[in-house]
């Protein structure tokens, strides 16, 4: 089909002749603007058939087009056959109420994407008012207590089973440290520090515990999800106690003294913590950085 707009003709070649009128109809509202200032009332189905067509003309793929067909289905399942008048944002947010209940967040959250972009393309065809909004909800947090496993290995160097016995009590919101004891040397700090950063996602986290848990970790530490966490992550073959070694090289990479970094980490000797958990000493590192290497290579 054909058409001139700013006195230029253009043309759209589309595979059917029904979708030539509904792209047709788009274009004359378009171009006619200052006819169609008002909102046009139309039924339920008018719209869906409508949306469906326009969706076809932008190319969406069946299988997208079976979400959202899906997603208004449940819409109209849930807040009855609307005319264009009745979707108001109260209808919206019941809808939204409703559907939470039967759902996961995710599920919603996709259900309101697709109800949004139809919202949108209403309004574009002043089926709908401007004053109807929409937004996702926040997805709850996936395996927090791995989370808080992990930023107090990296920030502690703990060892995992000194990490799953940690009670509730033995934290210091106040001080920013925590009490721990050793399950492999019997070794105690009274008044491990943590970072800042740590405790208040620590604080959050513990804010979110049922009333009266004791411990910090209600279930152990759960092999598959930490395997299933690593593969997500890039990380396949990431062990948790590669966390307390990172934690270490960190710390000497950092300029932090052998001596400070056996205390955090309760060795017996210092020669186990240069040669297991380090790598390259960095002030060996910066001596030898020092070497006029690159003027001797030039001569």
């Amino acid at each position: 089909m054909g058409w001139y707009e700013s006195g230029r003709r253009k043309a759209k070649v589309l595979p059917s002749k029904e979708l030539a009128e509904h792209f047709k109809h788009i274009k004359y509202t378009q171009l006619n603007s200052d006819v169609f200032t008002g909102m046009v009332v139309a039924d339920w189905q008018q719209m869906i058939c409508e949306y469906r067509e326009a969706k076809k003309v932008q190319g969406v793929t069946e299988g997208t087009l079976y979400e959202i067909a899906l997603s208004l289905r449940n819409f109209e399942r849930l807040s009855g056959r609307c005319s264009s008048k009745q979707i108001t944002q109260s209808v919206i947010d019941q809808f939204i109420l409703q559907r939470g209940n039967e759902v996961q967040r995710a599920t919603l959250n996709k259900d309101i994407r697709n109800l949004k972009a139809f919202v949108n393309w209403c309004r574009e065809n002043r089926y709908l008012n401007g004053n109807i909004k929409l937004k996702e909800l926040k997805t709850a947090e996936l395996y927090p207590a791995v989370k808080i496993r992990i930023l107090l290995a990296l920030g502690t160097g703990l060892r995992r089973g000194d990490i799953d016995t940690l009670k509730i009590s033995d934290i210091d919101f106040e001080r920013n440290c925590i009490a721990t004891t050793s399950r492999k040397t019997k070794k105690s700090m009274a008044s491990r520090p943590v970072s800042s950063e740590i405790m208040v996602v620590l604080s959050k986290y513990v804010c979110s515990l049922g009333v009266g848990q004791e411990k910090l970790f209600k279930t152990k530490f759960n092999h598959r999800i930490w395997r299933k966490v690593c593969v997500k992550a890039g990380l396949r073959d990431l062990k948790f106690h590669d966390l307390r070694k990172t934690f270490c090289s960190l710390l000497a990479q950092n300029g932090v003294s052998t001596a400070v970094t056996q205390r955090l980490l309760e060795h017996s000797s210092p020669n186990l913590t240069n040669k297991v958990y380090t790598n390259v000493d960095p002030v060996l590192r910066q001596s030898v950085n020092q070497l006029p290497i690159e003027r001797w290579l030039r001569k």
